[in-house]
């Protein structure tokens, strides 16, 4: 059975600029730098479009790991999903919404993920990954709602 959870980030910095830091590979690796995370393969720095991938190389509890994802949907300046196409994960599937706010935007992130290896992958959900994850997104949203180049 597969996590979900959801994170929502207010901030006052526009919902465009948010939208487009949200796509963006660098600050993505900048948000992932405790991680050292790379994007390796694919969009590798810049923007990432519809229908493009990226694969990212990490370590993650000292294990190393590669994550393909794809931009699978993008619905400027509203949203955009990525999901995983390869990597650690039996499914993995990520919604990043931009609700335009009063003094500037709500950002909302829904996660559905499923580890692999049956029964043990179930026991890593509920012991580890069911906090790792969601720590994770706070990071990253952290960073982009943080740094800006206003």
């Amino acid at each position: 059975m597969a996590v979900y959870f959801e994170c929502v980030t207010i901030t006052d910095m526009p919902r465009q600029e948010l939208f487009e830091k949200s796509l963006n590979i660098d600050a993505h690796a900048g948000s992932m730098a405790d991680s050292g995370e790379q994007a390796v393969g694919g969009v590798t720095s810049g923007q990432i479009g519809l229908g493009e991938q990226v694969t990212w190389r990490a370590k993650h509890f000292g294990i190393p790991l590669r994550m393909t994802s794809e931009i699978s949907e993008l619905m400027e300046p509203s949203g955009f999903t990525d999901q995983q196409v390869r990597g650690p994960f039996k499914k993995f599937h990520h919604v990043h919404e931009f609700h335009a706010a009063d003094a500037g935007t709500i950002m909302v992130d829904r996660i559905q993920f499923e580890a692999p290896l049956g029964p043990l992958g179930w026991l890593a959900e509920r012991l580890v990954l069911s906090w790792y994850m969601p720590r994770l997104i706070r990071v990253r949203n952290a960073f982009l709602v943080n740094t800006s180049a206003r």
